[in-house]
């Protein structure tokens, strides 16, 4: 076999760089792995709101909004609600219990940080 025509990895596609990633409507994890759409549940945390104000807080164009929240609601993270002409998007608070249960797996080390931030500035004010 010539050199040119042995397989590596890289010729299966494990290293190709163009390999399709998981669909972002897979689930809740791939769904929030877009800044915009964390940003989206942020302002959606407090109450519902249409989509028109999104737009405006988040200073975003109305399809990429529109975009953001079918990727949402098709996850089950979003719920609409029509009221009058407006839907009305909410958080749906079940669907994001398994995102809080898994970081909050690592709370005890964002704790043990701070504990250690406390401790160092203890110790300084101690040696004033």
């Amino acid at each position: 076999m010539r050199e040119k025509e042995r397989l590596t990895y890289s010729h299966i596609g494990m290293y190709y760089p163009f390999m399709a990633r998981a669909a972002t409507t897979s689930d809740a994890f791939n769904a929030v792995a877009e800044p915009r759409r964390r940003d989206i549940l942020n302002y959606l945390a407090l109450q519902e709101r249409p989509v028109g104000d999104i737009v405006a807080a988040l200073e975003l164009e109305q399809p990429s909004v529109s975009k953001h929240l079918r990727v949402l609601k098709d996850v089950g993270l979003v719920r609409g609600r029509r009221e009058g002409r407006h839907i009305l998007y909410g958080i749906n608070a079940e669907a994001i219990r398994p995102l809080h249960e898994w970081t909050s797996t690592f709370e005890r080390l964002w704790r043990h940080q701070l504990q250690r931030v406390k401790e160092r500035a203890e110790e300084k004010v101690k040696k004033v």
